[in-house]
């Protein structure tokens, strides 16, 4: 019995020694003009303007060729690195200005990443040593600083994000580089703004027919893995409204959705609830 102890020791110590956390940091310095008393994501805006396409997509190539806009890149995420909501409240005087530094610092941090791997068909050949889950290496293995404090992209989603905000939403503005994940979006407001932002996001995502569909022939409702994934948040959105949700996720992808969607799943009571498969290609803008 205890020589089977050992060796299970013995491996989950191997596997955590493999697979130990690598931590990613940011070479330059916070820009002279960033606010003394708040803060700012303008130049990653006006980065996510110049290389993000209509249909949410990035050209990663045109960024990686410019050393300026990778600096610019790397300035923001300087100022991400130091200051955070946790480390410099003073900076953050509402909920939405905190949820937006989470949000934007994700992402942003998800773009340096693919910008470090150069060139890359998916962020799934970030992998680990030892890679047990599709994505680990680069969801969970990779370290980046928020506030002072390293963090890998999964925790900042769920220990952070999710747990702190409890804001379905999010899932549709958190962008994971990937096809099948949300387009990332040129915009980053904050106040106000970022609850319309938010709203707008899951009206969006809900009405493409890539992430919900009604087939009629095989009486079935085709939803996103992502619905999937987090479908506690979603049905917790539900009764937070005070909405129905005797039909679980459809409920809540009918209550985001257009007049004729709704009347489409309407029409497909009884339909079983299947999800596509996801696509892990790169989000890159080819043009």
């Amino acid at each position: 019995m205890y020589g089977l102890l050992i060796i299970v020791a013995l491996l989950v110590g191997g596997f955590a020694l493999l697979n130990r956390p690598q931590f990613i940091p940011v070479d330059a310095d916070i820009p002279v003009d960033f606010p003394t008393d708040t803060f700012s994501h303008r130049d990653f805006e006006s980065l996510l303007e110049k290389y993000v396409d209509q249909d949410g997509n990035v050209d990663y190539t045109r960024w990686h060729s410019s050393q300026e806009s990778v600096s610019t890149l790397n300035a923001y995420l300087a100022a991400v690195s130091r200051y955070s909501p946790d480390a410099t409240p003073e900076r953050f005087s509402s909920e939405s200005q905190e949820l937006a530094y989470w949000l934007y610092g994700y992402n942003a941090y998800v773009i340096k990443s693919v910008l470090d791997n150069w060139p890359l068909e998916s962020v799934t050949d970030v992998k680990a040593p030892l890679e047990v889950v599709k994505g680990m290496g680069f969801f969970h293995r990779l370290r980046f600083e928020f506030g002072g404090e390293p963090y890998s992209l999964l925790s900042v989603e769920n220990s952070i994000i999710r747990k702190r905000f409890q804001d379905a939403r999010i899932h549709f503005v958190l962008n994971c580089a990937s096809d099948s994940c949300p387009p990332m979006r040129p915009t980053l407001p904050t106040g106000d703004a970022l609850d319309e932002l938010l709203t707008a996001a899951a009206t969006d995502f809900v009405n493409d027919p890539r992430n919900v569909s009604v087939d009629h022939g095989n009486k079935q409702v085709v939803l996103s893995t992502i619905v999937k994934w987090f479908r506690k948040d979603f049905l917790n959105d539900l009764a937070k409204r005070g909405l129905p949700s005797e039909r679980g996720l459809v409920d809540y992808v009918s209550s985001e959705a257009s007049e004729t969607l709704r009347a489409e799943l309407d029409a497909a009571s009884g339909y079983e609830v299947v999800f596509r498969d996801y696509d892990w290609s790169l989000n890159g803008s080819f043009n």
